[in-house]
């Protein structure tokens, strides 16, 4: 089992459903550790609804904390500490059928999961490759490139860019100045649903083979 962690340049930009494109292009399974603030439902429940293959298990949280906050606040709200070796071990005992296993983080790779720990922290603790997710908004040039920046400086390897979203054309200049290939793009559309993501994950399917 290949384990591939969603991230992304920062929080509500996408992860979740190109989460779902992505296990439905390669029948992977799903997990989400760490899931903060479930009112309107969890990310695990968005994906299971989304994806139309018979393959994808989805694996539940090991951390399912209410407030819809920083995770090591939504920890400290229940009076918890995130355990990033505790999330290592069940990743480790994690028992699939599939190749690979999409793992999503909480917001971008600097979200803290603890007093000393970030995500970018428990990536490396899982030995997981990176998709970035970069949503196309004003400002995302340098949130992208920053985190690029740093998964680097961290030597965490990362597959490619999956871009969402259109402000403006600027995803080439992304690959070009990061040196990150693109797995593609997912256009914005204002209901989501199981035809969608299975067209989109047809899509980026040959060039995220090609990546792996």
């Amino acid at each position: 089992m290949r384990s591939i962690f969603i991230t992304g340049t920062g929080t509500g930009i996408g992860k979740t459903v190109c989460s779902a494109v992505l296990a439905e292009a390669l029948n992977a399974d799903y997990w989400k550790p760490v899931q903060a603030g479930f009112e309107d439902g969890t990310d695990a429940q968005t994906v299971r609804n989304l994806v139309s293959n018979d393959r994808t298990v989805i694996h539940p949280e090991l951390y399912k904390l209410a407030l819809p906050a920083s995770p090591h606040l939504s920890a400290r709200a229940e009076g918890l500490q995130i355990d990033t070796d505790l999330i290592a071990k069940a990743h480790a005992n994690l028992s699939t059928r599939n190749d690979f296993l999409l793992i999503e983080g909480a917001g971008g790779i600097m979200v803290p999961l603890n007093d000393d720990e970030f995500m970018i922290d428990l990536i490396k603790k899982l030995d997981a490759a990176v998709v970035i997710v970069s949503r196309n908004y004003l400002g995302s040039i340098n949130h992208s490139l920053l985190t690029a920046k740093l998964l680097g400086q961290y030597k965490v390897p990362v597959l490619g860019w999956l871009f969402n979203d259109r402000f403006m054309d600027y995803e080439q200049e992304l690959v070009n100045w990061s040196g990150i290939p693109a797995i593609g793009n997912i256009p914005w559309q204002s209901g989501i649903d199981r035809a969608f993501v299975k067209e989109q994950a047809e899509k980026v399917e040959p060039e995220l083979r090609r990546l792996l």
